[in-house]
């Protein structure tokens, strides 16, 4: 089973262009679109046409959408065909469904086509082989059957002759072969009791469609090393390839987890499934709860092209949210697998000397924000005040994150604050049922302030551990870590001792 994340837009009928409804009026097209994408990890290749699947670019997008269409169409009473043009090229035939809103009793199909066989060069020397064609050149035309386009075309004369051609301005077809089609068609074989005009309800599923969240972020420094202000903007970006256009659309987007079968194999193609959702603004998205998740209606119309990336705003901007620049030192790496006690004296004693930098907010609504986020990438920069300029100081992803909770973006390690970290004693029982270690963390600040550093470390050898000693406060963050917090002073060092012993 494959987790994964909806959006709903509500737009106009795609593919050639559809009048919008009227105000008032129901839409004429909601697109459902899923996203599987993880927080910034939408590759480049999105942006432009990529050969994919039947020659279309958008099969290799990692997401797909839930189109429902209203149209107006003529229907005659007793059995009848009918032709449904504009739909999205990527579409999944086994997914559809039809419906008269008009006499849904009395309407009912009985056989279901998708046609997707679309005319293109290769396709109709494809249908041509074997057939007469003529062949433009500068030199003049040449008019035979044409054997084959391997390299080239090759064509067969009424003498007998075979000329091999590898240049040439254009080819000439007598006429359409049968079965291509210019559009992606939808043909049913429909039973119906009453004659004339009915309002019909199409739905189907389609590949080709992703989005994903984006925020801007700037940091202005506070009154000290640890403390600032951010300013906060958030975009939603959506690619469309699916081989339809959705004009003066309305959208709405749902956030939360919901669950879908994949095909084989499809989960680890996609990645992590992702979704997003946006803020009310005064024409923007306005926010309500929706069963266990988030609904997000746009309020007023946005058009979404075919073969284009779109970026619209998720809420309006939030300036002097208040934040926390967080430094954490992890002096080892972090272990979380206990298969047995690790009692080989090296074990987990390597130093790195980074500290982690980190800025931290609280989204609530007293600080301008206060509305779920969702899950998406985020840039941070800062303002070079010698000329203006904003320079970019680094970047994270997040996960979904309700309001009032802590985001934690981490934007790279501390150039003038660098912590070190040995052992400084280890001893194991004889009888092999405890062990002790202690170790000895030096943070030193080169800065001309003070700055805090969380001094995080990893009990790793066991699951079952005690403090002995400690020259410093200590927190328990989990079963398998703790910390340290420390202020070290402008141009100083603070150090830290503790003894850790475990037992089994």
């Amino acid at each position: 089973m494959y987790k994964s994340i909806i959006a709903v837009i509500v737009l106009a009928a795609g593919g050639a262009s559809v009048p919008a409804v009227a105000a008032g009026d129901d839409p004429a097209t909601i697109v459902t679109i899923y996203s599987q994408s993880g927080p910034g990890g939408v590759s480049p290749d999105l942006y432009r046409p990529l050969p994919g699947r039947g020659g279309w670019a958008g099969s290799g997008v990692p997401g797909y959408a839930v189109i429902r269409e209203d149209r107006d169409l003529t229907l005659s009473s007793g059995r009848s065909s009918l032709q449904f043009t504009d739909v999205a090229a990527l579409i999944d035939p086994t997914t559809v469904r039809f419906r008269s809103l008009t006499d849904p009793d009395g309407t009912r199909v009985l056989e279901q086509d998708f046609r997707f066989d679309l005319v293109s060069t290769d396709r109709l020397l494809e249908r041509y082989l074997d057939r007469p064609v003529t062949v433009y050149r500068e030199d003049g035309r040449l008019t035979g059957t044409l054997m084959s386009t391997s390299g080239g075309l090759v064509l067969g004369m009424e003498d007998g002759t075979v000329e091999v051609l590898r240049e040439y301005q254009r080819v000439a077809f007598p006429e359409l072969p049968g079965g291509l089609i210019t559009r992606p068609t939808l043909v049913w074989d429909l039973l119906a009791e009453r004659d004339g005009r009915h309002r019909t309800r199409v739905a189907y599923q389609t590949a080709g469609i992703t989005w994903w969240a984006d925020y801007n972020f700037t940091w202005h420094e506070g009154r000290d090393a640890n403390s600032g202000t951010l300013d906060v903007n958030g975009w939603v970006s959506i690619v469309n390839q699916s081989g339809a256009s959705y004009e003066d659309a309305r959208l709405k987007l749902i956030a939360g987890d919901v669950q879908r079968v994949a095909e084989p194999g499809y989960a680890d193609r996609v990645g992590k499934a992702m979704l997003t959702s946006v803020m009310e603004d005064a024409a923007g998205f306005e926010e309500k709860s929706f069963f266990e998740f988030h609904l997000y209606t746009l309020g007023r119309d946005a058009t979404l092209p075919d073969r284009s990336t779109k970026q619209l705003e998720l809420f309006p901007a939030a300036s002097g949210v208040p934040a926390r620049k967080v430094l954490v030192y992890r002096g080892a790496r972090h272990f979380t697998a206990y298969p047995r006690p690790r009692i080989e004296r090296d074990y987990g004693v390597a130093s790195n000397r980074k500290v982690d930098v980190y800025i931290e907010f609280e989204n609530r609504a007293a600080d301008g924000l206060g509305m779920p986020l969702p899950a998406g990438r985020i840039r941070v920069s800062q303002l070079d005040e010698a000329d203006g300029s904003l320079e970019f100081i680094g970047e994270d992803t997040i996960d979904h994150t309700p309001k009032n909770e802590d985001v934690r973006i981490r934007l790279g390690s501390a150039f003038d604050v660098l912590g070190e970290r040995r052992q400084t004693d280890y001893e194991v029982d004889s009888r092999g049922h405890w062990l002790e270690e202690e170790f000895e963390i030096v943070v030193t600040n080169r800065k001309e302030e003070a700055v805090d550093v969380l001094v995080q470390e990893n009990l790793h050898r066991w699951r079952n551990w005690e403090i002995l000693s400690s020259s410093a406060e200590w927190q328990k963050m989990d079963a398998g870590s703790i910390r340290f917090p420390v202020t070290v002073a402008p141009d100083g060092q603070e150090t830290v001792r503790y003894r850790v012993r475990y037992t089994w």
